[in-house]
């Protein structure tokens, strides 16, 4: 079983930004009749938000970033690492942690950092970022996890362009000596790959005339092999077996009692799934918070957006969280940590 804790490190601080541009469900053309009434009873995504051609991923986690360091009041020359988790980054090359070092203006003594991951993407992050903090070689780190999801999807899929929207996120951790620290379970099962997948674009099917020739994959669902396929029944099953597993062996492995978690949050999958996922591990509405009405699935970014819109709650007094990342992979992983006057920026628009 893959279980870590990883001491002396807190988490200080979780930011967001989200493009201006709000995308109606109703208003989509994909969707015929009452359609988009089933849709939303379902999936409960009303609306999400949607990122111009000119703004990527970066953008919206360098102005994320760039309000919670305001916020904390750092000296950007005190922060010493920086993971970028995406995996709708500014290019193939270079890492887009790098351009995001000098777009922040942190000092070149700085470990920049890329992790292509998605659904699992930010706690599978902290386990990365914690690790470097808790020696103690480096005393501050931003994690910047976002996706530009859309960017990918068909607007002919009725199966994946509805569903997703677009987010950056910037969570702030701090070595700190005696710290409770994290308590992870991480685990992946790449057997399943190809579950949700984007066939062509990478090195093994590279882009051919033929990878931009639209076929029709089921009723209300044309895409081309540069777009994403997402196998709904099988991301189900998978969600609804693994998703409240790992909670629970976190909770066993680290003795944690369920009672005194004041936060379950959770990879904002769609709500038929996740209230499955609530409902099977017996947890009370008001302890698990969610984004999906007007924000859809953004993938590594739902988790921390989750906590920055749900921030009242944490601000002024400790709080003890669970969060559950799972997806893409496929991967999933649980951590368990807690909080203190933990930082929220407001939500940013660009």
């Amino acid at each position: 079983m893959a279980f870590s804790v990883i001491p002396d490190v807190t988490l200080k601080g979780i930011s967001a930004c989200v493009p201006k541009t709000v995308l109606e469900n109703r208003n989509l053309p994909v969707f015929s009749g009452d359609e988009v009434k089933k849709f939303i009873a379902s999936t409960g995504v009303e609306r999400k938000r949607i990122a111009r051609n000119d703004i990527c991923t970066s953008d919206l986690c360098f102005h994320a970033a760039e309000q919670l360091i305001s916020d904390l009041n750092w000296d950007k020359s005190g922060i010493d690492c920086l993971i970028f988790v995406t995996q709708t980054p500014d290019y193939d090359l270079p890492a887009t942690s790098c351009i995001l070092q000098h777009r922040l203006g942190l000092n070149n003594e700085v470990i920049a950092i890329d992790i292509s991951s998605g659904c699992s993407g930010w706690v599978y992050g902290l386990n990365v970022i914690a690790s470097l903090l808790s020696a103690g070689n480096h005393k501050r780190g931003l994690l910047l996890v976002g996706e530009t999801s859309l960017k990918f999807c068909s607007t002919e899929d009725k199966s994946t362009y509805p569903l997703f929207g677009d987010a950056g996120t910037a969570t702030a951790l701090e070595f700190t000596k005696g710290g409770e620290g994290l308590k992870f379970h991480l685990a992946t099962d790449g057997s399943r790959f190809e579950t949700i997948i984007i066939p062509d674009g990478g090195y093994r099917n590279m882009i051919t005339s033929d990878s931009f020739s639209s076929f029709e994959a089921g009723q209300d669902i044309k895409r081309n092999p540069t777009k994403l396929f997402l196998d709904g029944m099988n991301v189900f099953s998978f969600g609804i077996l693994r998703a409240p597993e790992s909670v629970n062996l976190l909770l066993s492995h680290f003795d944690l009692d369920k009672n005194r978690i004041d936060l379950f949050v959770f990879h904002q999958a769609n709500l038929f799934l996740n209230e499955m996922i609530r409902k099977k591990l017996n947890l009370d509405t008001e302890k698990v918070p969610y984004s999906l009405r007007d924000f859809g699935n953004t993938s590594s970014a739902s988790i921390p957006l989750t906590i920055a819109l749900n921030c009242q709650k944490l601000a002024h007094s400790p709080a003890r969280i669970v969060a559950c990342g799972f997806g893409v992979g496929l991967s999933w992983g649980s951590v368990f940590f807690e909080t203190d006057n933990l930082v929220c920026s407001g939500l940013v628009e660009i």
